[in-house]
């Protein structure tokens, strides 16, 4: 058994023991829901999310500063940053078109019977051009140890340029980064194998507490979101691979499916990060120049996914207050939403702050997150599987247009699964 079908396993077990766990219905101050799904269940999905967590800030760092140093020439480094970052913020304002699309004519808030619940507090997001600021660290120790990514990211960058301008003291320091980014390949394809049973634990989990009645409340917006996400993995990324990379789709999606699986169980494209990187290295065929910029970039700025979700939210919302938005107020929707992605990248719970940022733009209520809360894990979940493929389309097509692909890698549907090849070997 390969790993992908190990961890659809434990999906499968997860969600089916966690529906039974909902259905017997266990007090949720009992024993079993406070020791063995709030304990022992829930301890064992978070082990497995702390174990991709804690390599994301050192794989991030060594693998950028082996990419930098690679791209010695200045112009390539600037035209690779171009092309990542016009490619993300172009996804996302499509996502956020389709989303609006999909809304307006399903018509999720209309007919609505729920109330507002009480409380709700949105979140400030900080300025744009504060963002900016703080992209530059004044502690880079102190970045890595609060895993502030883009400040991360842009220190890496430096020091790896910097390498290859110091001589023979930068090759020797250059060769042991090297040798290190190797190591922390072999350390992921360790943990990696911890994922069945670090999914089986977080779907118990979920669907032992998820309350289903919020979904059935709720089911012309859930669905769609879904529909929304759908159309976007399905129709958008495959577009862009064949016109754009001159790549098989299919090819490509079969390749990404564990970062994807993974994506989906842990909702985190931070925790997802390292399986994501060496996923599209190793068996899709991007160059280390390119993989090490484009994913950990992506992790933290492109947000397709989200950008759905806050289509469909603010036209759900607007149906709910029965406010009528005019053209010009779903043109400002795609430009804030596109824009906030990057705008508000280091902060956590990013999804709903960029609503809030959105909605006041339009002039609808913030109070109206509050409606799609209770929904809003198990669509996270999806949305998040959606950024991960988004990460992996944009990687593979700037690689292909700055000759850094293998596609012999790419083509090769064994390339990259050390933990199933080695395994087979040694039987």
């Amino acid at each position: 058994m390969n790993l992908t079908v190990r961890i659809l396993i434990g999906m499968a077990a997860g969600l089916v023991l966690g529906v039974a766990i909902k259905q017997i219905g266990f007090a949720s101050d009992g024993v079993f829901m406070m020791h063995v799904v709030g304990g022992l269940l829930t301890a064992g999905g978070d082990i497995f999310v702390n174990s991709l967590r804690l390599m994301v800030v050192p794989l991030v760092f060594v693998s950028l500063v082996c990419g930098a140093s690679a791209l010695s020439d200045g112009p390539s480094m600037g035209r690779l940053g171009g092309k990542t970052l016009g490619l993300y913020l172009v996804t996302t304002a499509i996502a956020v078109t389709l989303a609006l699309s999909v809304a307006l004519i399903i018509s999720p808030g209309e007919g609505t019977n729920i109330t507002v619940p009480d409380g709700f507090e949105s979140r400030e997001a900080p300025s744009f051009w504060q963002t900016l600021v703080d992209i530059v660290p004044t502690n880079p120790i102190a970045a890595m140890a609060e895993g502030k990514m883009l400040q991360v990211i842009v220190f890496a960058l430096l020091l790896g340029i910097t390498l290859t301008r110091t001589g023979e003291r930068g090759a020797r320091i250059k060769g042991f980064f090297e040798d290190l980014n190797e190591v922390m390949m072999g350390l992921i394809s360790i943990l990696i194998k911890l994922a069945p049973y670090g999914v089986f634990c977080l779907m118990t989990t979920l669907f032992a507490r998820l309350d289903l009645g919020d979904i059935l409340k709720l089911v012309s917006y859930f669905m769609s979101v879904v529909i929304a996400l759908v159309l976007h993995a399905t129709l958008v990324y495959p577009t862009l691979l064949w016109v754009l990379g001159r790549l098989n789709p299919v090819v490509f999606f079969k390749k990404m499916r564990e970062p994807m699986i993974v994506a989906f169980s842990t909702a985190s494209s931070g925790a997802t990060l390292p399986v994501t990187l060496r996923t599209v290295e190793h068996r899709v065929g991007v160059k280390n120049e390119v993989a090490s910029f484009a994913i950990p970039l992506g992790a933290t700025i492109n947000m397709d996914g989200t950008a759905i979700m806050q289509g469909v939210a603010t036209v759900f919302i607007a149906q709910f207050y029965n406010i009528d938005l005019t053209v010009m107020d779903y043109v400002t929707v795609v430009l804030t939403a596109t824009m906030a992605s990057v705008g508000t990248a280091a902060v956590p719970g990013v999804g709903l702050i960029t609503l809030a940022m959105v909605l006041t733009q339009v002039g609808l209520p913030v109070e109206g997150i509050a409606l799609i809360i209770g929904v809003d894990r198990l669509l996270d979940m999806l949305r998040t599987a959606v950024n991960v493929s988004g990460d992996g389309t944009v990687a593979a097509i700037v690689a292909r247009s700055e000759n850094m692909f293998d596609k012999a890698i790419f083509d090769d549907p064994n390339a990259g699964a050390v933990f199933d090849v080695k395994e087979h070997g040694a039987n």
